[in-house]
């Protein structure tokens, strides 16, 4: 009876983590892909159980570790934080948060040059307001529910570039910086399949493919670094992930870490960093960027 179970969980841990390389032929694809360290925790453990040949058990198994080594690897934090030549930080605000002081000091203490946020409210829309006269350049976009996505920098945006996504999601201008334009976008997805995640990207793929020039793309993709939905995102704005994984969001155990806030740049080329929550449900990400 033992032998039963211990195959059929071994099964059903292969089949859901191979499911989970599967987004392009199906969105579930996307939601397995979250719980994909755990899966191969369980696959790996139930399948060496098994009485199964070893020419078959190990093999699985070392596959197994061989991936699990690689999400290792991308969480470890990074050796050297530099400084790098532009500051950027990100964060899910919480559309009902009740306290905004602790975050604004971080901001002034960090004095970051861009800011990327999602969830921004009538509840907390005062921390826009308190930041305009350090961030004079601000672009807001009200989505069609209580969030609102919205970019912030310090230095001059290039006029006329300033737009909102026709279907909610994005929020942009082109910024004038020391080293040259650039585009600023902050993107916040839905839950993945079976909620709405697919058919929003879908409608974002015009406007993620008409930039033009380097992008600094950031927010709250609802989705880990693996998945289909950051690299559709990444090869449509022409960026690449910047950093190591990091855990973002909810109290989870190590193997359930979920990290769905990301920074993309057209290089690829910095570092990330994990900041408190300050209120929210999302922990913030302070990106050093090495250009754009």
């Amino acid at each position: 009876m033992i032998q039963v179970v211990l195959k059929a969980v071994a099964v059903l841990a292969w089949l859901a983590v191979v499911a989970s390389y599967g987004a392009r032929i199906h969105p579930v694809g996307d939601s397995l892909a979250v719980f994909r360290v755990g899966l191969l925790v369980v696959a790996a453990l139930a399948v060496i159980w098994t009485d199964w040949s070893r020419w078959l058990r190990w093999p699985l198994a070392l596959v197994a570790l061989g991936v699990l080594g690689w999400h290792v690897w991308m969480r470890l934090p990074s050796q050297s934080l530099e400084p790098g030549q532009f500051l950027l930080y990100q964060q899910n605000l919480l559309y009902n948060r009740t306290e905004d002081a602790a975050f604004l000091a971080q901001i002034s203490e960090l004095e970051p040059d861009f800011i990327t946020l999602q969830e921004v409210s009538k509840r907390n829309e005062a921390i826009t307001d308190a930041l305009r006269a350090t961030y004079p350049t601000q672009q807001l976009c009200r989505a069609q529910s209580q969030s609102t996505e919205a970019v912030l920098s310090r230095f001059p945006s290039v006029p006329g570039t300033a737009f909102c996504s026709t279907p909610d999601g994005l929020a942009g201008v082109q910024i004038q910086t020391p080293s040259g334009p650039v585009w600023l976008i902050s993107l916040h997805v839905a839950w993945p399949w079976p909620y709405r995640q697919p058919d929003q990207v879908d409608r974002l793929m015009d406007e993620l493919l008409a930039l033009e020039g380097p992008v600094i793309l950031a927010g709250d993709f609802n989705s880990v670094a693996w998945s289909w939905t950051v690299k559709r995102v990444a090869r449509a704005s022409g960026t690449q992930r910047v950093g190591k994984h990091l855990h973002t969001f909810g109290d989870m155990p190590v193997p359930m870490h979920l990290g769905i806030d990301h920074v993309l740049t057209t290089s690829g080329l910095g570092s990330v960093e994990q900041m408190p929550t300050l209120g929210s449900d999302h922990n913030g990400v302070l990106a050093r960027l090495d250009g754009f």
